[in-house]
């Protein structure tokens, strides 16, 4: 597949808190109106307004929560589902990485939990951010392959809760500094800094080299989604944002199977402007998705969010081209104000 695509028509899968959500992404259908016969209307309504109260009673005692879990690709992936309500959100998101466990009926398509089958666990976080997770002996029961995978899952698990910073891992109340099956060494506090989905294909010599994680799309036509991929970027480059810039637009390995919306024409005009969490970008047009109605696409905009707000201290993102803030999305919405980042990633259904 290649590293980028023109134009990709995607189901949402953000919730996103500002104004540029997209409105109406189900078509609604034109029901024929039929009158019922009155002995039944009654027995109808009622159990209409049954069904309603229920759903929203069960609606509201759900959670909606990120559980990275692993794609037919190998990726690690955020994918929103809605957990039962619970004092102990950071041990039940962990408890449904558990392969065959309560995650199993809410489980996307071609997706699976990356703990091992009957792994217990318990969670302990203390007032300084740190997450100790302490697993049962049944942990080591994984495949070899899967254990970066492990690593990267529980981490970003545990750190979409903003009273996590780091993570620690024990076993039968031991610490781990390794994995007990390859010996993959556990770094002292894990955080979303050590990275996901790393792609280092194109580095010589990784140790003149920093981690950058940007998001591109993937899965299938119907069902896409955004995934996060830390790649390197040389140490001489000191802007943070231009180098996330310019690796959403390099595109991902030729050997990836995932996509970028980003086109390799485009190019920023200046340096990224940081001030108070808002980051500002100055495009050329190839930025557009449309020349002639002068639209970016949501994707890419979702893509580039998510992206430099991986970077600390960023909370907002916005866009100009060729110094003009007058735009607007694929939808017709104009971006009045900088976009932040979504509450929840890809919270599509499939």
């Amino acid at each position: 597949m290649s590293k980028n695509k023109a134009k990709i028509l995607v189901t949402t899968v953000l919730t996103s808190t500002v104004l540029l959500s997209g409105c109406g992404l189900l078509g609604s259908e034109t029901k024929k109106k039929i009158d019922p016969p009155k002995s039944t209307t009654v027995a109808e309504n009622t159990s209409s307004k049954e069904a309603t109260t229920k759903e929203t009673a069960k609606q509201e005692n759900m959670v909606k929560t990120e559980l990275y879990l692993v794609d037919k690709d190998g990726y690690v992936v955020p994918q929103t589902l809605d957990l039962p309500k619970t004092t102990s959100v950071a041990k039940q998101a962990l408890e449904y990485l558990v392969a065959n466990g309560p995650v199993t009926d809410k489980l996307p398509n071609d997706f699976r939990a990356v703990l091992p089958e009957d792994t217990e666990l318990s969670v302990n976080i203390d007032k300084a951010g740190v997450a100790t997770v302490n697993f049962s002996k049944e942990f080591k029961n994984y495949q070899a392959e899967d254990e970066m995978k492990i690593l990267q899952s529980v981490t970003w698990t545990l750190t979409q809760f903003d009273n996590v910073k780091t993570v620690k891992l024990k076993m039968n109340g031991h610490e781990l500094t390794e994995m007990p099956v390859n010996g993959t060494p556990i770094s002292e506090n894990l955080s979303r800094a050590t990275g996901i989905n790393y792609d280092t294909s194109d580095v010589s010599d990784i140790t003149n080299t920093k981690p950058v994680t940007v998001y591109y799309i993937g899965g299938e036509e119907g069902s896409y989604y955004y995934v996060p991929v830390t790649r390197r970027v040389s140490n001489t480059e000191k802007d943070p944002y231009a180098a996330v810039v310019n690796e959403l637009i390099k595109g991902p390995s030729e050997k990836s199977t995932l996509v970028s919306e980003f086109m390799s024409d485009v190019k920023l005009l200046e340096a990224p402007k940081y001030e108070d969490g808002k980051v500002t970008l100055n495009f050329n047009e190839n930025i557009f998705g449309s020349f002639e109605e002068k639209e970016i696409s949501q994707h890419l905009l979702d893509a580039l969010v998510l992206s430099l707000t991986e970077q600390e201290g960023v909370e907002k993102v916005a866009i100009q081209v060729k110094g003009k803030a007058d735009l607007k999305n694929d939808a017709g919405k104009k971006l009045t104000e900088p976009v932040t980042r979504p509450e929840k990633v890809n919270t599509g259904s499939y």
